[in-house]
């Protein structure tokens, strides 16, 4: 049986709590890269710079993926998830506020509301 969710599409909508999920797997993982990152820089050891930076971007779009489907279960366009990409703290508060902000309970234009098949 195939899945309905495709994690690599910004299409659909996502609920709360798979997006508090998601996103503390990708914020945490930005973190530990990012000292990574540093670790490797003060070492001068340039291959687990450039694997850790690959980390970093991959997880900052998979975030942004994400958020753009909480946009949708709101029933906003993904065009505001730019204003996800101005640095921290504001971006910051802007994916906080994804994840308390309550979606739109029926079907909108961007589909059924994810409440009813939501398996995490």
């Amino acid at each position: 049986m195939k899945s309905k969710y495709n994690f690599f599409k910004p299409t659909g909508r996502i609920t709360r709590r798979k997006y508090w999920i998601l996103f503390l797997v990708f914020y945490w993982t930005n973190i530990i890269a990012l000292v990574k990152m540093y670790e490797a820089y003060m070492l001068s050891d340039f291959i687990s710079f450039a694997a850790f930076g690959i980390v970093l971007v991959t997880t900052i779009i998979l975030l942004l993926i994400q958020a753009i489907k909480r946009f949708h279960d709101i029933g906003l366009d993904w065009k505001y998830a730019l204003y996800l990409l101005i640095p921290p703290p504001i971006n910051f508060i802007g994916f906080i506020w994804l994840g308390l902000k309550k979606g739109q309970e029926k079907a909108n234009e961007y589909g059924e509301s994810p409440l009813k098949t939501d398996v995490i």
